[in-house]
């Protein structure tokens, strides 16, 4: 490993453990091979690392309590809403009811889409299909306006492809992965009653269908651009693009009243919408809507419909097993009461005084980017001025919300009902919900994640950031460990959130969450050149089977690493060891992958895999070669011209 030095990522394979690698040479692979030589992904699991790790702990402790409230063995705490997700979870466990009812409870959908007759038939039942809960090849949503928080506007776009990016259509191995999909979809027809010939032709049609649909729909590199999404148009101009679709007797019947202007977050696929929804394309539409509908469907119904519906989701991410029925059951009914559940795991594993202390170390994190910003080098004082503004208008949301959306209280668990006609009612509430807030205020205090996720977030257009409960405990934070390994991981992943208010995306969104352009041309373009240069450092990096998009991944990046270099900045006014916290850091990304599953990543997500998240980051802090002693013949060594700071 001696003599490679400014290597991009570091020397060495990031999938090959090798436990003499040196922190010199591959911070990654020195912190975590031991570990990744005797890691074992489990069955089920597409990989295993730090944040599996912490995922399975927080789901076995919910399982287990989901369990006992179901059995009795527990009473079901006073949290609002929660009795319905444990009637939820004892009905998707059931699987005695379920096993005996097989493909009855779907019958009545099945048929529906089934008797579509033709495309004057598809433009008069559309609007009632999508109220139903049926996937349409148009998905319309209501969200925050991007150029005025204080409203919302109506976003349409294209739906989906069975594949996981359009990029995956061009790989060798997308006609193996959708010949997975057509013998897998064909045997779900067939298990609901179908005749094989009907099956064969529907499924047939479908898989056409969503090759065309695959060319004008975006691709995650697209989608990667946020405000690109935004493109503001009347009504009455949005409605002079369709031929065919009786695209205003559609919206017509989905909202009350009309808005004057709707947001297309796909031009692309509405220039071409008359290529797409046509006449001619009746059949192969109506086949794309039943494959869509009983891959769906099945995962409500028998363990054989379960396990009938398992070999295109192996295929595509390499998992060797199905999820065991208890695991299916806590996530399906966590799935509809997420919310809920968040609220009882944040107040039963996490409490105030972890609450204030990591609000206290987000303060802290928040007055060294203020410094960061104020001594930024390129920046002009016009422009610095209004990023302090956007920083200090952050609002933060730690733990679990204190009160629920009410969405939650209309949803309704009928135990006389099978599990899918509960799923279907719980669906049809949340897009109702959903539509009905088109004419409503906008609330900001609503959470964008679940108290009991392992994540974090930054919502550029609510300005906040939000860390639940779950991802607030060891490695990532513990009282217990040290200050500087407290900041290599809670403190660089809170430098992370904070860097997407000021990321490719974020940058573009004011103090209020708006649209808006608060840049010099000079600044910006200096910030689009180092935008440029993470994209270009990160593009075509080896992980395995796959190679990086750098376009597609940067604004993780940018927030990486300047979520990095403002928790190097907090350690050493805490007087932190500066070698905890880059190990914490290298740890705190720790990942192993099957093959297939590191592909379809790399093809849909815009983060990079966990492992190519540590070492370059780390190669642009001074900070990690002043601790490690790190020379120019080492493989972590970047020349300094080559060391990428923009925060």
């Amino acid at each position: 490993m001696r003599h490679v030095f400014n290597v991009r990522g570091g020397a060495g394979d990031l999938t090959k453990p090798d436990v003499n690698t040196r922190i010199q040479d591959n911070l990654y692979l020195a912190v975590n091979s031991e570990w990744l030589s005797k890691a074992e992904i489990p069955a089920d699991r597409t990989s295993t690392g730090v944040n599996l790790i912490l995922d399975m702990k927080i789901e076995d402790r919910m399982m287990k309590d989901f369990a006992d409230f179901a059995s009795g063995k527990k009473d079901v705490p006073a949290v609002k809403n929660l009795q319905k997700s444990v009637d939820l979870y004892k009905l998707a466990i059931d699987f005695g009811k379920r096993n005996k009812d097989q493909a009855k409870p779907i019958q009545k959908d099945l048929e529906k889409l089934a008797s579509l007759k033709d495309f004057a038939d598809l433009n008069k039942q559309a609007a009632e299909l999508v109220q139903a809960g049926f996937d349409f090849p148009i998905e319309a949503f209501v969200s925050e306006d991007m150029k005025d928080t204080s409203h919302y506007s109506l976003y349409l776009n294209g739906s989906g492809t069975f594949l996981p990016d359009t990029t995956a259509y061009q790989t060798p191995d997308a006609e193996k992965l959708l010949d997975t999909l057509a013998k897998q979809s064909v045997e779900l027809f067939k298990k609901a009653g179908v005749d094989e010939d009907r099956a064969k032709q529907w499924t047939k049609d479908g898989l056409s269908f969503d090759r065309k649909l695959s060319k004008v729909v975006k691709s995650a590199e697209e989608w990667a651009d946020y405000a690109g999404m935004y493109n503001a148009i009347s009504l009455a101009d949005f409605e002079n693009k369709f031929d065919q679709f009786d695209i205003h007797a559609f919206l017509e019947k989905l909202f009350e009243k009309l808005p004057e202007n709707v947001v297309m977050a796909e031009t692309r696929f509405f220039d071409k919408i008359n290529e797409v929804l046509n006449e001619d394309n009746f059949d192969e539409i109506k086949g794309w809507m039943l494959v869509k509908f009983i891959n769906s469907a099945a995962g409500y119904l028998s363990q054989d419909f379960r396990k009938a519906a398992f070999p295109f989701r192996q295929a595509v991410y390499g998992v060797a097993e199905m999820p065991s029925q208890e695991k299916h059951a806590y996530r399906l009914a966590d799935a509809s009461f997420d919310e809920v559940d968040g609220i009882y795991y944040g107040q039963t594993y996490f409490g105030e005084d972890a609450k204030n202390d990591v609000i206290s170390m987000i303060k802290n994190m928040l007055k060294v980017y203020e410094e960061r910003i104020q001594n930024n080098t390129w920046l002009s004082d016009d422009t610095k001025k209004q990023a302090i503004v956007k920083l200090k208008a952050l609002k933060l949301k730690v733990g679990y919300p204190e009160k629920q959306q009410a969405i939650f209280d209309r949803l309704q668990v009928d135990p006389t009902k099978s599990l899918y006609e509960n799923e279907v009612k719980i669906t049809q509430e949340k897009i109702k919900y959903n539509f009905e807030k088109l004419n409503q205020p906008v609330d900001s205090s609503v959470w964008a994640m679940a108290g009991n996720l392992n994540n974090a977030c930054y919502d550029p257009q609510n300005n906040d950031l939000t860390f639940p409960a779950g991802i607030l405990q060891a490695p990532f934070y513990d009282a217990k460990q040290s200050r500087g390994a407290n900041y290599g991981g809670i403190g660089a992943t809170i430098g992370h959130e904070v860097s997407h208010a000021f990321d490719n995306n974020g940058a573009q969104f004011d103090e209020k969450g708006n649209l808006k352009n608060w840049w010099t041309d000079e600044d910006y373009a200096e910030f689009n050149k180092r935008t440029k240069a993470v994209a270009d450092i990160f593009d075509g990096l080896q992980y395995g089977p796959a190679k990086l998009n750098g376009k597609q991944v940067v604004s993780e990046n940018i927030a990486d690493l300047s979520g990095l270099s403002c928790a190097v900045d907090a350690n050493k006014l805490d007087h932190g060891d500066m070698q905890d916290l880059f190990k914490t850091y290298a740890k705190s990304w720790m990942q192993k992958q099957r093959p297939e599953a590191i592909t379809a990543e790399v093809q849909s997500d815009v983060h990079a895999p966990q492992p190519t998240r540590v070492n370059i980051p780390s190669q642009c802090q001074d900070a990690f070669y002043e601790a490690f002693d790190v020379k120019e013949t080492d493989g972590m060594w970047l020349d300094p011209k080559d060391r990428i700071q923009i925060w």
